[in-house]
């Protein structure tokens, strides 16, 4: 099932917003937060906490920030209240861009992501004017240099766990389940010894936009101000970042 990385055009992205490590740990801390507060402190009983904490270990979150944010959420304290809101667009080039905030100030969050996309040669639409153009999937993510395997009894485990689809790299082994299987699917991989270098529910787009020049630049330079807003959580979007350095 080798053919187009989808995981490069996240990738790229999150190793840029990886190396702002405050502000990372500051979102992961919202999300932690959202997910307690949602479901119970409970790791345990609470997949959406269980996935978010092993997201923010495998950002090298100190436990201390991730016990803080579960205790705000499940305490009897004063405490701020997050909602989630999701916005859809359109980049330079026509390029789609989904939007996933945590905020405590709906109007703030909405005027930085309009700001974002008008600076940018972008402009929001409608709730669902790109959203049938992503798929939400389970993302698992194997190292090939921490694994030696080969790709064909990969693939087969990949299937025997019950996946969907895997890709192939030169470094990895990008493997997709349906969203309602992810934990199965992962937990099976791991009782065969795999670790992940990703492990996430993420929206994948169906096709991709390929832009140049001066539309490049401005769609990239959007996705930096959306990332380094901090309400933003998520961007999606559908640019062909692949051949980009």
């Amino acid at each position: 099932m080798a053919g187009h990385s989808k995981w490069k055009n996240i990738q790229r992205r999150k190793n840029a917003q990886d190396a702002k490590r405050g502000k990372l740990f500051m979102k992961l801390a919202k999300e932690i937060y959202v997910a307690a507060k949602m479901g119970g402190g409970d790791p345990s009983t609470n997949p959406s906490l269980r996935l978010v904490i092993e997201k923010a270990k495998a950002a090298n979150m100190p436990n201390e920030n991730i016990e803080r944010a579960i205790k705000k959420a499940t305490g009897n304290q004063e405490h701020t209240n997050y909602e989630e809101i999701k916005y859809e667009g359109y980049g330079p080039g026509g390029v789609a861009v989904m939007v996933t905030c945590l905020t405590d100030n709906k109007n703030r969050t909405a005027s930085n992501v309009r700001v974002a996309f008008s600076k940018n040669g972008g402009n929001l639409g409608e709730t669902g004017c790109v959203s049938y153009l992503f798929d939400r999937k389970g993302l698992l993510i194997i190292s090939r240099e921490e694994f030696d395997i080969d790709e064909d009894d990969m693939l087969l485990q990949v299937i025997e766990a019950g996946a969907e689809e895997m890709e192939t790299t030169d470094e990895s082994f990008e493997i997709y389940t349906a969203p309602e299987n992810f934990e199965e699917v992962k937990n099976k991989l791991a009782e065969n010894g795999f670790s992940f270098v990703t492990a996430e529910i993420t929206m994948v787009p169906q096709t991709y936009t390929t832009l140049t020049g001066d539309d490049l630049t401005k769609m990239l330079r959007l996705i930096d101000m959306l990332e380094d807003d901090d309400d933003v959580q998520e961007v999606y979007h559908n640019l062909d970042e692949s051949s980009i350095e």
